[in-house]
C-alpha cells in the first residue's frame, strides 16, 4: 500500500522549529480559538454518510478526525497545565491510532466531540492568552525521542494541528466517498 502523502499532510508535515514572535503565538492561539467553530460550520446539515467520508484511502472517517481532535487536544491540554505546575515534565504519550479504533471514535453522533471541543478550546486559550514570556518557555519532555518541547512550540504545533485535520474534514467531505 502507498501512501498519498498530499492526503496525508495536505497542508505539509508538522514543523519542526517555529518562529516564536508575539504576533505568531497571537495568530495561533486564534487559530486555536476559532476551530470548534470552524468544525461546526463544516460539517452543517452532513448527513450521516457524509461524516462517514474518509479522507484518504486508508485513512480515517470525518467523524473519527473530530473524535481524535478531542482526544488529542485534552491530552495537549493536560500536557500545558503538567509544564506549568512541574518542572520540565515527561508526558505520557498514548496511542492514537488505537484510540481510534474504540466505540466513541465510531459514534455517528458528534455532540459530545463537538462539546467537549467547545469548553476544552474556552479554557484552554483562556490559559494561553494568560502565558507569559517565562511561562511560555516552560519545557515538557515527550519520552518517544526525549525531545524538549517549550509550551510556546506546542502552541504552533497545535495550531498546526487544528489546521492539518480541518484540512482532512474538508476533503472528506469533498470526496463524495470515494474512499
Amino acid at each position: 500500500m502507498t501512501i498519498n502523502i498530499k492526503s496525508q499532510f495536505p497542508i505539509g508535515k508538522c514543523p519542526t522549529e517555529f518562529n516564536i514572535t508575539a504576533h505568531n503565538i497571537g495568530k495561533w492561539i486564534s487559530i486555536i480559538s476559532s476551530f470548534p467553530e470552524d468544525i461546526k460550520r463544516l460539517i452543517k446539515n452532513k448527513s450521516i454518510d457524509e461524516i462517514n467520508y474518509k479522507y484518504r484511502e486508508n485513512g480515517w472517517k470525518v467523524k473519527q478526525v473530530i473524535h481524535h481532535c478531542a482526544d488529542s487536544h485534552m491530552n495537549s491540554f493536560i500536557r500545558f497545565k503538567l509544564a506549568l505546575t512541574e518542572e520540565n515534565p515527561t508526558i505520557r504519550p498514548y496511542f492514537e491510532d488505537r484510540w481510534g479504533t474504540l466505540i466513541d471514535a465510531h459514534d455517528n453522533d458528534l455532540t459530545s466531540s463537538i462539546a467537549l471541543l467547545e469548553g476544552l478550546h474556552k479554557k484552554w486559550v483562556l490559559l494561553l492568552n494568560s502565558l507569559n514570556d517565562k511561562e511560555l518557555i516552560r519545557t515538557f519532555i515527550h519520552p518517544e525521542n526525549q525531545q524538549k518541547i517549550t509550551l510556546a512550540e506546542n502552541i504552533g504545533i497545535y495550531a498546526w494541528h487544528c489546521e492539518h485535520h480541518l484540512a482532512h474534514i474538508r476533503i472528506g467531505l469533498a470526496s463524495g466517498g470515494q474512499f
